[in-house]
């Protein structure tokens, strides 16, 4: 359960999960504090949002389909969006929303966007990962000890030893949503489909 706090929120960063069975990273970036829980279920993600009254919202999942894609269940060779393609160029890994599991995360993350904007949040797509090898931290993949001490290096305070690796990418979505709303942010891809958000190169 996320820790409560008497003092305003501004950024939820949300690692979303393909389905709810599994968990999803939640953090709420006060500053530079953050809180953070495991989530399971798109009401409790909605709720901690409502909750928290954050300015922006920022989730790790694609949420919008490429130009010319209906579905993802139609048969169709058009797999990547302008944001994707200026990753490959920036030599970022990432997975192709019309990958297996991504496809579930898409149609999830497409959901929630929706529902979010709905109740009058503003919501912004980012990916831990290449904010990650933009502000030069290890990901998860490296170690937790790597990211975790990477993020404080920065200056995020509250992490504790004991964060998932989706908290700790949660983290560095809200962290990209404080940079966002600072105007000290990348944003790439084509606007009709959606602007991924991205940390400024240092």
């Amino acid at each position: 359960m996320c820790l409560e706090r008497s003092v305003r929120m501004l950024v939820v960063g949300i690692d979303l999960a393909g389905v709810e069975t599994r968990p999803t990273g939640f953090c709420i970036l006060d500053g530079m504090n953050a809180t953070t829980c495991i989530l399971h279920t798109d009401r409790e993600i909605i709720e901690r949002c409502v909750k928290a009254k954050p300015k922006v919202i920022a989730i790790d999942a694609p949420l919008a389909l490429p130009k010319g894609r209906k579905s993802l269940t139609e048969r169709s060779n058009i797999h990547l969006r302008e944001c994707d393609r200026q990753l490959l160029k920036m030599k970022i890994k990432f997975f192709p929303i019309t990958l297996g599991p991504m496809r579930k995360l898409t149609e999830r993350g497409i959901k929630l966007r929706k529902i979010l904007e709905r109740k009058g949040f503003e919501v912004i797509e980012t990916y831990p990962g290449a904010a990650q090898d933009i502000l030069q931290i290890p990901r998860k993949q490296k170690g937790l000890f790597k990211l975790k001490n990477g993020l404080q290096k920065i200056g995020i305070k509250g992490l504790r030893a004991s964060m998932t690796g989706d908290e700790l990418d949660a983290v560095t979505a809200a962290l990209v949503g404080k940079m966002y709303i600072e105007k000290n942010y990348l944003a790439i891809g084509d606007p009709k489909e959606i602007l991924m958000i991205l940390p400024k190169r240092v």
